[in-house]
């Protein structure tokens, strides 16, 4: 069994100031081994494959999981990443869950959904995946990004195009049902707070918005009401820190109604939603 050897690198990890040492000293040894998580103490000491050091010590450099082991696991999928492209986060996925549930409270056949900034697509293939019957549409800017969203979205029923969020699908001018996104939100000033795996290996553009953090939220919110159809919804992320600031944009005097904040699974605020008024 490989127990010596994952105590071992979870104690170098947390040393390292890696947030979930053991964890991922389990993941990456599961990688090597090329076995699940749940049966790595079928592996014998005779076949430990020394390679499991080399893995330890990129994340020991605080090198992402995700981009070692080259999968990411969202929801019910697990996506292809690498540097790039966004990682996506485990508090995303309780914003594609109300997502999920404000489609199918809709009662529409084939409901329209258009996904923005989806960098590794995770979002639009969860929403393709859990709403059997809906019409997908996801937008990148980054031809980096898009080098892994196409590997992903590759056999789904995922419209996916290359463009900027702002200007994204005239075509779908008020017609959509469901607008969301996990937009860049970070401050440019609390570039030094953000953790190593995020700074120093997440694309920039996927990560800073301007000197509050909202600049992208605040195009984002005029792309979403030219797209969405009356009483169609907006589901977008934001930093917890965020969460007094960015229901206030989507205001009455802007066509919205019933906008509101919504908690993550450790209760901080993690996105907003609103309703576009109807005429």
């Amino acid at each position: 069994m490989l127990l010596a050897e994952v105590a071992q690198a979870t104690q170098r990890l947390a040393d390292a100031g890696v947030p979930s040492p053991r964890t991922d000293a389990e993941e990456l040894a599961a990688f090597v081994h090329g076995v699940k998580r749940g049966t790595l103490h079928l592996v014998k000491d005779s076949d430990f494959d020394a390679r499991y050091w080399e893995v330890i010590a990129r994340r020991e450099q605080r090198e992402p999981l995700q981009h070692i082991t080259g999968r990411a696991y969202f929801r019910y999928l697990e996506l292809q990443v690498g540097p790039g492209v966004f990682v996506p986060r485990p508090e995303t996925e309780s914003v594609v869950g109300w997502a999920i549930d404000a489609v199918r409270a809709m009662d529409v056949v084939e409901p329209c959904i258009v996904d923005l900034c989806t960098g590794s697509g995770a979002i639009a293939l969860a929403l393709a995946q859990e709403v059997p019957r809906s019409r997908v549409h996801a937008v990148e800017l980054s031809e980096d990004a898009l080098v892994w969203t196409r590997k992903n979205v590759a056999g789904s029923r995922v419209d996916l195009r290359q463009g900027d969020a702002l200007t994204a699908f005239p075509d779908l001018d008020g017609q959509v049902d469901l607008v969301i996104s996990n937009p860049p939100y970070i401050p440019l000033t609390e570039w030094e707070y953000v953790a190593p795996e995020a700074r120093d290996y997440d694309p920039e553009l996927a990560l800073f918005s301007g000197e509050d953090g909202l600049d992208l939220i605040r195009g984002i919110e005029r792309t979403a009401h030219r797209l969405l159809r009356p009483g169609g919804v907006v589901v977008i992320e934001h930093a917890d820190t965020q969460g007094g600031q960015v229901p206030w944009i989507f205001t009455e005097e802007r066509g919205w109604a019933d906008a509101a904040d919504h908690p993550d699974l450790n209760n901080r605020p993690r996105f907003a939603t609103a309703r576009k008024a109807l005429p």
